[in-house]
């Protein structure tokens, strides 16, 4: 890959610097003032739903799928569009089905969710471990590619300068969830939606305009630059011809993607039903526009910089965005034209920051609410204070342990943790989230079948995948223990985590009555768009 130039690199610098000055004062300025706990978890509701839906689409487009999804369009082509279709249609499952019924069930956290008809430090335990199992793996795979981008920005090759960038933003990321709690963090996300589009527009445009406007011509010229022929615009190509594979990752995104927790929590700041659903249109059609982009700037990609380029900087495709926005702008490049890849490489900056915030936040609110508040300490309450102090301490918790694996790992294609991410989201978090909400039988010991062996199913099966092993993309390539004949765990983890809390509930359900008549005092709350009192997620 062609460095950039000099003025690119000294102007991203100061545009990096300057974000970060600017977006800890975001979080000074909008974070909780006093020790409250509703300011802190929910910013006191106080966001529009314009704010609160640019936010949840700024959690869930993460680095991981800009730069992810854009690498995979450019390389395998349909099966790329595919994945971001998926990625749309889970936010739009979400905002159908499960957005209004979660804010009007929760108060801070999915805890609070499954408490609400079935109470319990166990089932708070449980989801405190099904949490962190899922978006640990998300922040150390983001952090880890961190330093590897940075150093392709502003041309810093050595390993203490990654290395380097990866404690850096860990420390950001630790600052913005214990200053700018929901709130602050949410600002941030704000922030980089409106900058990530800008920056997309501005490239699909510069892009589509190389090819007269013409869709046609573009997606001719990206299936001559992938190598690959007609095959670039057929499905199959990234897996290889396997059918169920394909389906099982595209069951895997479109379960997993919209239920993890970082998002489910945003749900809890909109002021009503009614705004929560404003919200998630807000949401849905900026990750629609968002995909939309994404579709054009990887065939651009592949049409542009083609299929050797792109795999030369990075096997993965991570860099791709970064590589077609210096080609389609050319080697002499203007004043514009570099404030434009500042512009770019700022947007991916901040979408890098916002992400590992709002996952550390969200890890930090179920470790203080969920496992120590009313997990561990089931008869002494804590103050609000206390419980607020407990939070901040667990985002640095947090935070140290993921710097230091992903500082360890960077080495390594981490790949595997994003996928396992989604694969706990759709097995684990997505059943029980469905049954707590419309199963009137539902009981406790199904919901602990359901987050145990969700999360133990998906867990296990990836360790058999080829993104574990077997493979030149997997964590030890020179290894291969890969028993499992699929890159995703859906197609088998997600059925288990369903049939687990049909099994748990139907065995081992102790009185049927009782449990329906649990669920009909909160039904109403849930499902007719009535606020859940405070006082819901005491149990």
């Amino acid at each position: 890959m062609t460095s950039f130039s000099p003025e690119a690199q000294t102007m991203s610098l100061m545009a990096f610097i300057a974000v970060i000055t600017v977006t800890l004062l975001l979080c000074v300025m909008t974070g909780p003032d006093r020790d409250d706990l509703g300011d802190f978890y929910t910013g006191y509701r106080s966001l529009s739903p314009v704010q609160s839906g640019l936010a949840i689409a700024g959690d869930y487009i993460s680095a991981g799928t800009v730069l992810g999804t854009i690498g995979i369009i450019a390389l395998v082509g349909y099966d790329g569009v595919t994945l971001a279709l998926s990625t749309v249609l889970s936010l739009v499952l979400m905002m159908f089905l499960l957005a209004e019924p979660l804010r009007n069930a929760g108060r801070f956290t999915i805890g609070d969710v499954f408490t609400r008809r079935l109470p319990g430090p166990a089932v708070r335990i449980a989801t405190a471990a099904v949490t962190l199992t899922a978006l640990l793996p998300l922040v150390v795979f983001q952090l880890a590619g961190a330093g590897d981008l940075l150093s392709v920005v502003l041309g810093f090759d050595a390993d203490g300068f990654k290395t380097g960038a990866i404690v850096s933003l860990g420390l950001l990321m630790i600052a913005y969830a214990a200053i700018g709690g929901m709130k602050g963090t949410a600002f941030i996300q704000i922030v980089k939606t409106v900058a990530l589009l800008g920056a997309s527009f501005a490239i699909a445009v510069l892009i589509l305009n190389r090819f007269d406007f013409s869709l046609p011509s573009l997606l001719d010229a990206a299936k001559r630059g992938s190598g690959a022929g007609d095959a670039y615009l057929a499905a199959g190509l990234q897996f290889g011809g396997n059918e169920l594979d394909m389906i099982s990752t595209q069951l895997t995104v479109v379960l997993g993607a919209a239920v993890l927790p970082q998002i489910t929590m945003r749900m809890f700041t909109a002021r009503s039903a009614a705004a929560v659903r404003r919200s998630m249109s807000w949401a849905v059609s900026t990750v629609v526009v968002t995909c939309l982009l994404i579709a054009v700037i990887g065939f651009g990609a592949a049409a542009i910089v083609g299929h050797q380029g792109i795999v030369a900087g990075d096997p993965q495709g991570k860099t791709a965005f970064l590589m077609v926005s210096q080609a389609v702008m050319g080697t002499d490049q203007t004043t514009v034209e570099t404030l434009l890849f500042t512009a770019v490489s700022t947007a991916i900056f901040l979408t890098l920051l916002a992400s590992v915030a709002g996952i550390t936040l969200a890890c930090a609110n179920t470790l203080a609410h969920d496992l120590i508040t009313h997990g561990l300490r089931r008869k002494a309450q804590l103050k609000g204070s206390a419980e607020m102090a407990i939070a901040r301490t667990a985002a640095a918790g947090v935070g140290f342990v993921a710097i230091a694996i992903a500082a360890g790992a960077r080495h390594l294609n981490l790949q595997a943790l994003l996928t396992l991410s989604f694969c706990i989201g759709a097995s684990a978090v997505a059943p029980a989230l469905i049954y707590s909400l419309f199963w009137r039988r539902y009981s406790r010991t199904g919901l602990l079948c359901t987050l145990i062996v969700g999360s133990v199913s998906a867990f296990i099966l990836m360790t058999g995948s080829n993104l574990v092993s077997g493979s030149p993309q997997a964590i030890f390539p020179d290894q291969d223990f890969n028993w499992f004949p699929f890159t995703t765990s859906g197609i088998l983890s997600v059925p288990l985590g369903f049939l687990a809390g049909w099994l748990g509930t139907v065995l081992y359900e102790r009185d049927p009555a009782d449990q329906r008549m649990r669920y009909e005092a909160v039904e109403e709350t849930i499902l007719a768009g009535t606020p859940a009192a405070n006082s819901a997620s005491a149990s």
